[in-house]
C-alpha cells in the first residue's frame, strides 16, 4: 500500500556498473552513517552549503533530516528527486535532480556525492549518466545544468568529459569567505548525439509522473 500512496519508493536506474533507487528511511539511515564517515578532505568544502561540517552524530540527523524534508516538500511545481547509489547492495553516494516548474521549463540541475571510500572509482560519472539518463529519457528534459567550485577538480572533471558547455561564472559565499563556482549547461541534443546509452534501464516511472506534474 505504502508504494502505491508514494510509488517513487519503486523508481530505479539501473546501469551495468550500479543502481540509483529513490531515497526511503532505510537507505537514508544507511546514507546518514557513510556521510558520517568521510565525504571530502575537512579541510576542503566542495558544497555550497557547509553541512559536512556538522559533527558526526549531528550529521547523521541532518542528512536524515533532509531526505524526510525533500520528501515532505515535494509537488509537482517543485522537486528534490534524490536517489541513493547502490553497487554491488552497498550503498556509496547519493545522485540527486532538482527542479522547479519542470512541466514548463524542461530543465533540471544535477548534485551528487560519494563517500570517500568509493571515490576514485569511476562512480561519480557513471551515477551522473545514470541521472541524466532519467532526467533525459525519463523526464522529457530539453537540458541539464551543474555546477562545482573552481576548486573541485573530480566533479569539474566528471561534467567536461561529459560534454557539458560552459554556462557562467559565479562568486558564493563559502565558510565564510568568496569562492568562485562555474556553471554548467548539456543540451538534449548534445545527449542525444553523445551520451545516450542502451544499456541504462528504468523502472518504475509511469506511477510517479503525477507527482512530478507530468502525468
Amino acid at each position: 500500500m505504502a508504494n502505491t500512496i508514494w510509488p517513487l519508493f519503486d523508481l530505479r536506474v539501473t546501469t551495468p556498473r550500479l543502481e540509483l533507487r529513490y531515497i526511503d528511511d532505510a537507505l537514508a539511515f544507511e546514507l546518514a552513517d557513510l556521510a558520517a564517515q568521510g565525504i571530502h578532505d575537512p579541510a576542503v568544502m566542495p558544497f555550497g552549503i557547509a553541512w559536512t561540517d556538522a559533527e558526526p552524530e549531528q550529521l547523521r540527523h541532518n542528512v536524515v533530516q533532509y531526505y524526510w524534508r525533500t520528501r515532505g516538500d515535494l509537488t509537482a511545481a517543485a522537486w528534490d528527486l534524490n536517489l541513493a547509489a547502490i553497487v554491488n547492495d552497498e550503498v556509496v553516494g547519493v545522485a540527486g535532480i532538482h527542479t522547479a516548474d519542470f512541466a514548463i521549463r524542461r530543465l533540471f540541475t544535477t548534485g551528487s556525492w560519494l563517500g570517500r571510500a568509493h571515490q576514485g572509482k569511476g562512480y561519480g560519472k557513471e551515477l551522473r549518466q545514470a541521472a541524466l539518463h532519467l532526467g533525459f529519457a525519463g523526464f522529457g528534459a530539453v537540458a541539464a545544468k551543474t555546477g562545482a567550485f573552481s576548486d573541485n577538480p573530480a566533479s569539474l572533471g566528471v561534467t567536461r568529459s561529459l560534454g557539458y558547455q560552459p554556462d557562467g561564472i559565479d562568486i558564493r559565499v563559502r565558510r565564510g569567505l568568496a569562492a568562485s563556482i562555474e556553471h554548467f549547461r548539456l543540451d538534449r541534443a548534445d545527449w542525444e548525439a553523445r551520451l545516450r546509452r542502451d544499456d541504462i534501464t528504468i523502472t518504475g516511472l509511469e506511477p510517479c509522473l503525477p507527482l512530478l506534474g507530468l502525468a
